[in-house]
Formats: structure tokens, sequence, C-alpha cells
């Protein structure tokens, strides 16, 4: 990684894209009118003076750590960008934090400012300011005169700018550029401590997978959290330092009218955003059953044809078959859907069917799988390009990954974070002295390395009779079946696998409609006819596993899952012991 220039900081690259690139725009958003607004480069630049200058006037200094509770928002990029001038370390949190949570991050991180976007996260802040033991001031975006706030990001920016080339002299390649915290599944949340130097390396790393003509200007849409690494990485640190187009949509749900309307260049979801569109493509085409037929009958013929254009094996007869496939079928899906101008597209965090990214792939969005995790800030293993669906590609430029004896994943390079925050027992448990990070994942490499994930070691399903599994791939099996939107596999001790499956709101009620039923997604789940389809579909989808390994009994429920709540986390992954807990009374049915 030798174009890491030794010894900058996140500040000096930014103002280098800012000189190159002053005149493009960096920020799109819409008003509460749905009217587009628009920020440049160079207006990015000159509000993030201004705001250094405000937050340095509340206190804020090299070392201070600046609590963000901001959807996805211009405000938040301008702030974030102008505590790292400042030397500090800006700590996104979830929204949905609750007032205990946020005891528990701002006195963990050391919080001595915190900027709330609106009157309800001030509040949910409020109830807790008096055991904020650092928290020196509490400001608020979206004004409320009546909130007590001690300042407002209008006093901020109201603020003459400070010298930005001197300021960027400020943060050492060292001093912390984040902190990300774990989502919790395994206990309280950890610390992720990302530097600056971390950050410049993982930019670069990326850049060099990507492996594009030009960086400077392509569109994507900021949705997913920005207290998660992926969101941060993507559309703020990319953006810093290569220049991106980023539309700012507050609300995740949103996502899919936002690319509609953006069209973006590249696009990171998580697999329940790709699971949602593939669903909602799926019950469109159910409304008309011969073209829902001819599209089926262009996929199968297409989808062989399209992964030795991968390759580069497919001969000019079997190009132009899919070209005119392309054309009278999968473009139009694309161009309806706001994917048809993708040159790359990314899921991760969680486990997605191969069959669907096959599917994906197949009607022309170039979909990969990355994987990684927060302590390496993002990205450990990627191929964007020569995809293998199952797979989570090689190890990306620079980084060395190697499993261990029992098959853990590891990986040593610039991207490894540098531990938790106030816990070193906890950093010394995955981090050793040579740099190697274990990620507490199981992983096999391929002849040509490879990597695809097991499953993790804390979460093997171990039954009764001995037999370890991997939840998470029989979980995206159940999820091929097209009534089921979520899954979640059960066995720990038990004589046999079982499964709790939502109803895909997407794609039921479509079903249900062509079949003669009725009913609410509750009533749905529990009609004899909607059960008999799925467990017709289970014994197909469970085919690839060994008998030991088969789910045997599903329990079919209305009640979508939704993010951020006892049962996911922001990011669409599974909480299984709070899932456990909600329906305990319902899986004890499946072994009685």
């Amino acid at each position: 990684m030798d174009q890491v220039i030794e010894g900058e900081n996140i500040p000096q690259q930014f103002l280098k894209t800012v000189a190159a690139h002053g005149d493009l725009v960096a920020l799109r958003w819409k008003d509460d009118a749905d009217a587009w607004h628009e920020m440049t480069y160079t207006q990015f630049a000159d509000a993030v003076a201004r705001a250094a200058t405000g937050l340095a006037a509340q206190g804020l200094g090299r070392g201070d750590r600046l609590m963000l509770m901001i959807r996805n928002m211009p405000e938040f990029h301008v702030l974030d960008t102008a505590a790292l001038f400042l030397g500090a370390t800006a700590v996104s949190i979830y929204n949905s934090s609750s007032p205990e949570q946020i005891e528990y991050l701002c006195n963990d991180a050391g919080a001595k400012l915190a900027i709330v976007e609106d009157r309800g996260f001030y509040e949910a802040f409020a109830k807790v300011r008096q055991s904020l033991g650092t928290l020196d001031k509490l400001g608020i975006i979206r004004e409320a005169d009546d909130t007590g706030a001690d300042f407002t990001y209008a006093e901020l920016l109201s603020s003459d700018p400070i010298d930005l080339e001197s300021a960027a002299q400020t943060a050492q390649p060292d001093d912390l550029a984040t902190l990300i915290y774990t989502s919790g599944t395994t206990g309280p949340s950890k610390g992720v401590m990302i530097d600056h130097a971390n950050v410049l390396w993982t930019v670069e790393c990326l850049k060099r997978a990507f492996a594009l003509e030009t960086f400077a200007g392509k569109r994507i849409v900021s949705y997913l959290p920005m207290a998660h690494i992926a969101e941060r990485m993507m559309s703020h640190y990319q953006q810093l330092l290569v220049g991106y187009e980023v539309t700012c949509c507050p609300d995740a749900t949103k996502i899919a009218e936002y690319a509609r309307e953006v069209h973006p260049n590249i696009m990171f979801g998580v697999p329940r955003v790709w699971e949602k569109v593939y669903g909602g493509v799926q019950a469109a085409l159910s409304l008309d059953p011969e073209k829902e037929k001819a599209v089926r009958e262009a996929v199968e013929a297409a989808g062989p044809i399209a992964e030795k254009m991968t390759w580069g094996t497919a001969t000019d007869e079997e190009i132009e078959t899919y070209n005119f496939l392309d054309a009278v079928a999968f473009s139009t899906i694309r161009e309806l859907v706001g994917l048809d101008q993708l040159e790359a597209a990314v899921t991760g965090a969680a486990p997605i069917p191969a069959e669907m990214l096959a599917w994906f792939r197949t009607i022309g969005v170039p979909l990969s799988e990355i994987y990684g995790l927060s302590e390496t800030s993002g990205p450990m293993t990627w191929a964007p390009y020569k995809v293998k669906p199952g797979y989570v590609g090689h190890a990306c430029p620079g980084i060395e990954v190697k499993l261990d004896e029992d098959g853990e994943v590891m990986c040593r390079g610039g991207n490894v974070f540098r531990g938790y925050l106030n816990q070193p027992e906890k950093t010394a448990e995955v981090l050793d002295d040579e740099g190697w990070f274990r990620s507490g994942d199981i992983g096999e490499f391929d002849d040509d390395g490879y990597l695809k994930i097991v499953d993790r070691k804390k979460e093997l399903i171990i039954t009764a009779g001995g037999k370890n599994l991997s939840p998470s791939n029989l979980e995206a099996a159940l999820k091929m079946i097209p009534l089921v939107g979520q899954a979640i596999a059960i066995g720990d001790a038990r004589p046999f696998v079982s499964a709790l499956v939502v109803l895909d709101p997407d794609v039921a009620p479509g079903w249900a409609a062509t079949n003669g039923i009725e009913g609410s997604l509750e009533e749905l789940a529990q009609h004899p006819d909607v059960i008999a389809e799925i467990e017709g579909q289970l014994v197909q989808v469970m085919a690839g596993f060994n008998n030991a390994e088969r789910v045997k009994k599903i329990k079919v429920l209305g009640e979508e899952w939704l993010p951020d709540t006892d049962l996911l986390t922001p990011t669409s992954k599974l909480k299984r012991r709070g899932i456990h807990a909600r329906y305990a009374d319902e899986i004890e049915a499946l072994y009685s």
C-alpha cells in the first residue's frame, strides 16, 4: 500500500479532494417539502471551516470526543469532518439508542460535547444528562427554542471560518478518527478504535479493489446508520478522500424510492435490502403470469451465460444471446428499480443467499459480497467483479488473511483497528502481538483463495445428537422460498432442527390474491394453504443439506421483524437471544 502517505491525516487528504473537485457536488438532500438541494465540495469545505470554529468555541479540541445522534443528512458530514480538523473524535450512535444506552456510550467514550438532530433525540439525552460525567454541552441541529440546548447548528455555522490549511496539521495519524460501537449481540457494546491511518489505508485498499478509472462524481445513496462501519466508510470517509456525490436518505425504508431518483453508480446494502428488491420484483411479476414465466425462463437461460461472462469464457454467440435477453427483459427491471447505472453493487454485514446473488448478477446488477467487521475498518475479503456466489471473495489488496487451526478467519493489515476502548483484556482476546486479528468467524478457502464463511464460532448450533450446524447457511436457504422474507434456525441442544419463518410482506399478499386467499399477514401465516406451500418448498431448499442438518419443522409468522428492535440489529442482523425470548412458546410447540 505504497500510495498511503506516511504522516498524513484525513483533513489533509480532504483538502486535496476539494482542490481537485471543488465544483463537483458533494452532498444532495431533500427538504421537508421534498425539494432537492445540493452542496459543492467548495461549499462543503466552507461549512466545515465555520463549524470547526463554532465547535472550538464550545470547547472541543484535540483528543476530545463528540457524540452525534443524527440521521443521514448533510449536517452529519459537516460536523464529523469539522471534528477531524480539530483533532477530535466524532462518535455516531444509533438513533434508536435508549437513554440507558446513551448513558453507557457517552460515559464509555468520555464525550465532551454531543449534538442531536431534533427534540426527540434531545429528550433522550436530557433524561440522563445528570449522569453524563464528562459531557459539558449538548447541541441541537433542528432548532427548538424551548429544549434548553446549549447551542444550535445554525450558531456553529454563523462563526468565521477557521484556516483549514493550518487546522489540517492538528491531527496525527494515530489520533482516533472515530469509535465504532459494536452492535452488542454478544454482550455490552465495545468501542472499536479506528485512527486516521486506518481510514487512509482502508480507503486506498478499497480504491484498488474497485479499480475504477475515476471515482470523483460517482453517485451513491447514504441511508444506513452512520454508526455502522460500512456506511461510515462508504459514504463518508471515501467521500472525503475520493470525491463521491452523496445523496442523503434519512429514512432507510425509502432507499428504493431514492434509488429510482438517483440511479446510483455504487451501492452498498445489507442482505435485507437486496432481499426486499428481489421480493418486490417477484411480487410485481406475479401480477402478470405470462411476464413472470417469460422472465423466469430468461433468467434460466441467461444464468449460465452470465457466469461464463464473469470469467471471460462466453462465446460470441452466447454473449449475443445474453444481450438479447437483457434488452427484452433485464434492462427494464433494472431501470424500474433504479439500478440501471450501477458500476458496482455490494452486499455485506450478513450472509446473502448464493442463489439470490446469482439472480441479481444474471439480470445485470453487478452484485458482489464483501466480508469484514468494524475491527477491520470494514473490508477484509472482496472480489467485486470475479464473483463466486456463496463466497465472500479473496483477500483485499494489502490484507493478509489466513485460517487458524480450528478454521477461525484471521487477518492482518493497515485496516486492523487499534483495540477496544477501555477494554485491554477484550483487545488481547482478538488481537495478538504480531497484529493478527481474530474474527470469531469460521471459514474455508477454495483453490483460488476465495473465502466461504461457515458461521460464527459462537453461533454454531450443536444438536442433542452432537451435530455442529451453521444456522446462517440454513437461514439463507430458507429465504429462497418466495413466501419467506426472514428466518431463524432453531436446534441448539434439540433433537432436530426447526425454524421460524416470517412471511415476506411484499410477496405474500400477491400470492394469496392469485390463489383466492384473503386476510392480513397474521391470518395468512395461519392459513393451511400458505403453510402447505412453504412446507412443500422446504424439501427443495433443504436438498443440499444432509439429513441431520435439514430443517424438519417450521412455524410461519406474519409479523415482519424490523431493524433496530429486540429482534434485529440496526443493520438487520438477527438478535438470536431476543427472538428466542419473544417466541419461546412457539419454539417449544415445535418440539412438543
